[in-house]
């Protein structure tokens, strides 16, 4: 267990997000009669809170919060539109600039390394 508290904490972090997307995402295809799918979503959500707590241990934990839901609020989004047909608007698209501006300001303004 202590290996992975070696790990770069932004990096964990990043793959945490990642992982939400994945979970984050995957909500619209679980059921009973998709019982595969929603195992590899719950895995995801386990292991996407994992790695946050992980991170946490060595990072603000407002930074890291607003990060990791950034990042899922981003790549679920994307998903959104890439995937399911969802619409991508310019309105869309700016709020979606502006999380992601958040999410680089709180990473350069964090005070952590």
């Amino acid at each position: 267990m202590t290996w992975i508290m070696s790990i770069n904490p932004w990096l964990t972090l990043v793959v945490a997000g990642v992982l939400e997307v994945l979970w984050a995402s995957g909500l619209k295809n679980v059921g009973p009669s998709r019982p595969l799918t929603s195992l590899g979503v719950l895995a995801a959500l386990g292991a996407s809170m994992f790695l946050l707590w992980v991170a946490t241990q060595r990072l603000p934990i407002g930074t890291a919060y607003a990060i990791w839901t950034g990042i899922g609020a981003v790549g679920a989004a994307s998903v959104g539109i890439l995937v399911y047909g969802e619409p991508a608007t310019a309105v869309r698209l700016v709020c979606i600039l502006l999380i992601v501006s958040g999410i680089v300001g709180l990473k350069l303004f964090s005070g952590a390394h």
